[in-house]
Parts: C-alpha cells; sequence; structure tokens
C-alpha cells in the first residue's frame, strides 16, 4: 500500500511539472481517484513545502516555483 501511495505522489508530481494535469476532474481521473481524494494528496503535498496552484486560463495544476517532489532515503 505505502508503495503504492509513494508511485501516486510521483506521478502526481511528474504531471503538475508537465503542468499537464487537466482540471480537477480529469486529473482525478487520469490519477484514478475520487476528486477528494486527489485533494488529500494535494494537501500532503502543501504540507511538506510544495506551493501548488491552478492556472484557470491553462486548466492545469503547477508548482509556484521550479522544482520537484522528492521522497527518498539519502545514506550518509
Amino acid at each position: 500500500m505505502a508503495k503504492r501511495i509513494l508511485e501516486r505522489l510521483k506521478r502526481i508530481d511528474r504531471l503538475i511539472r508537465l503542468k499537464a494535469t487537466g482540471k480537477p476532474s480529469d486529473f482525478a481521473n487520469r490519477l484514478e481517484l475520487s476528486e477528494s481524494s486527489m485533494y488529500g494528496y494535494l494537501a500532503l503535498m502543501k504540507s511538506f513545502g510544495a506551493l501548488i496552484k491552478f492556472d484557470k486560463f491553462r486548466n492545469t495544476y503547477y508548482y509556484e516555483y521550479s522544482g520537484e517532489f522528492k521522497i527518498f532515503f539519502e545514506k550518509k
């Protein structure tokens, strides 16, 4: 289950970076999620500092600043 969540977060991040999410209902369908679950993932990403906005003209989510969402273990 955790692996599926991480894979979904990576997919969400990729679509946001590409500015290819579509409107919220399309984005949720693309992710095979309900809109409320999709909003939950976005809220989680925002709680980790991702500044996610929605462009009504282009109908896509985007990051306010260039970057990407990373989740990994770094060996020291």
